[in-house]
């Protein structure tokens, strides 16, 4: 047993996470090419390789023949009969190759294809490795700013983090470990390149599913999320069961499991509201913690006016206008906020009222609609009683 090339074999396998079979491939492969570096051809020749013990022959398969002309791929009639007197004309013979034989330029040919071939192989192994990871989270370490990019190390990888992809107001200290978003990975010549975010919605969505067992089950969805990095963020969440409040489940109790994410993401407001389908209850819930007087939403526009108390428009809009515009990425809606003076001036109001009026006439009307239809009904049921009764007399 060839002791010494398995324990190398074993030991590559191991920390390159390339398999001994691709390892043995190699061998084979550079044994190939050492011959024919050695003779100027190889098309006869054949390795074997016992993948158990690492032991290994190579052989020439040459024709028998009266008289050699090409000694790499024939061999004399008297000298067959050498190995074994049985052989005639045109028989092939197997001639075992020494690779003692092999000159010093060929032995390194046949090393330069081998490491060719672990580099190659360890090429691939990385990028699938990371691959599995990519639009899912990663824990890396930073190492050191690039220009104004950040360097962080995977493992057995770099990554880098680019100025657009960080969150804007985060600095990091050397070794300090960071999640991140896996955005892409591509497979280069040079190895496997990785690009990552820690800026991008998706990472927060991520950290709820790693924190959130229900998110994580589906149990919960995520319905939409809207985020200004380093800011804040809105993320509308639904459960697919009665039982299960998706709002106080992603909160967690005493709001351990959104406080949690809010550390990773370094302070970041999170504001987890509940998914409504009617568009109204929606935008309403969107702009909290603002109140909301009214909200006439047109869904074939995408369009909305919202009414608020006139000391609650600073806080519907919010600090730059980022409530306003988080409530209105999170709904894919155009909102219109007014005060409630703002939207009598305007007329709004005499809208909404109108709106509400109908709403009430309508509710009155198909209540007595209902009973009116019951008594006629009752009565119909009389008659036809009092009709079958007599046919049976």
């Amino acid at each position: 047993m060839n002791t010494e090339l398995m324990e190398a074999l074993n030991v590559l396998e191991k920390e390159k996470n390339i398999s001994k079979t691709t390892l043995l491939e190699a061998i084979e492969q550079s044994l190939l090419q050492a011959c024919k570096n050695h003779f100027g051809k190889a098309d006869n020749v054949k390795v074997n390789i016992n993948a158990e013990t690492g032991e290994f022959s190579v052989f020439a398969e040459k024709e028998v023949v009266e008289e050699v002309e090409d000694p790499v791929l024939q061999i004399s009639l008297a000298e067959a009969k050498m190995k074994d007197g049985r052989y005639d004309i045109g028989d092939t013979v197997p001639v075992e190759i020494h690779s003692k034989e092999f000159g010093r330029i060929a032995t390194q040919n046949a090393k330069n294809v081998i490491l060719q071939k672990i580099r190659e192989e360890e090429r691939k192994a990385l990028y699938s490795q990371y691959y599995e990871k990519e639009r899912d989270i990663i824990t890396g370490t930073f190492q050191r700013y690039v220009g104004r990019n950040a360097s962080i190390n995977l493992g057995r990888i770099d990554a880098l983090l680019t100025e657009n992809e960080m969150t804007k107001g985060e600095t990091y200290e050397p070794n300090e470990r960071i999640k991140l978003y896996v955005l892409e990975v591509k497979d280069t010549p040079k190895g496997p390149k990785v690009m990552v975010s820690r800026s991008h919605p998706e990472l927060v969505i991520r950290l709820f599913e790693s924190e959130v067992t229900e998110v994580r089950d589906g149990i919960i969805e995520i319905k939409a999320i809207a985020r200004e990095a380093g800011s804040r963020t809105k993320i509308a969440v639904w459960s697919n069961e009665e039982n299960v409040d998706a709002v106080g489940a992603c909160v967690g109790v005493l709001g351990a499991r959104v406080n949690a994410i809010v550390d990773e993401l370094r302070g970041e407001k999170i504001d987890v509201i509940a998914w409504d389908e009617n568009p109204a209850l929606f935008i309403e819930k969107a702009l909290s913690p603002a109140k909301v007087i009214a909200v006439l939403a047109d869904p074939d526009e995408k369009t909305a006016k919202v009414i608020v108390p006139d000391q609650q428009l600073s806080l519907a809009i919010g600090k730059e206008g980022q409530n306003a515009r988080l409530a209105a990425k999170l709904t894919q809606f155009k909102i219109d906020i007014k005060s409630e003076t703002q939207a009598r001036e305007a007329g709004d109001f005499e809208i909404y009222d109108e709106e509400e009026e109908y709403a009430e006439d309508t509710e009155g009307y198909e209540d007595e609609y209902e009973e009116e239809y019951a008594e006629e009904n009752e009565e119909f049921s009389e008659e036809y009683d009092s009709e079958k009764g007599a046919e049976q007399e």
